[in-house]
């Protein structure tokens, strides 16, 4: 859980609320063809499950003293331009989350992990 106050009261945000926002902004970018999954075996029960299980695949969340931070794992598709890709996940990630959610971000990394 994620804690932050305003003039209003206490905001308790869950991590799983989090990591789909940033999985909608990245899957929503061309030339990602998925999240990737670090653990083989988590991965091929996401898939089999259709994502009913291990739902936060290849995205982490951490805190810091200056706010969040958000590690995304990608696998892109062949010809994808990787710098233009990856400047653009981390503007869109940081910004539909500063939006929906007020939480300040850190820091964005994305690791390209495979080429589909």
């Amino acid at each position: 859980m994620l804690n932050t106050e305003n003039s209003m009261g206490k905001i308790s945000i869950s991590e799983n609320y989090i990591t789909e926002i940033a999985r909608h902004a990245v899957c929503e970018y061309t030339g990602i063809s998925d999240i990737y999954t670090e653990n083989k075996f988590r991965s091929a029960l996401a898939e089999i499950t259709h994502g009913r299980l291990f739902k936060r695949r290849g995205v982490a969340i951490r805190k810091d003293r200056k706010g969040i931070i958000i590690d995304i794992h990608i696998k892109v598709t062949y010809n994808t331009d990787i710098q233009s890709a990856t400047e653009n996940i981390i503007s869109r990630v940081s910004d539909d989350i500063k939006k929906t959610i007020g939480i300040k971000i850190s820091r964005v990394n994305v690791f390209v992990d495979d080429i589909h």
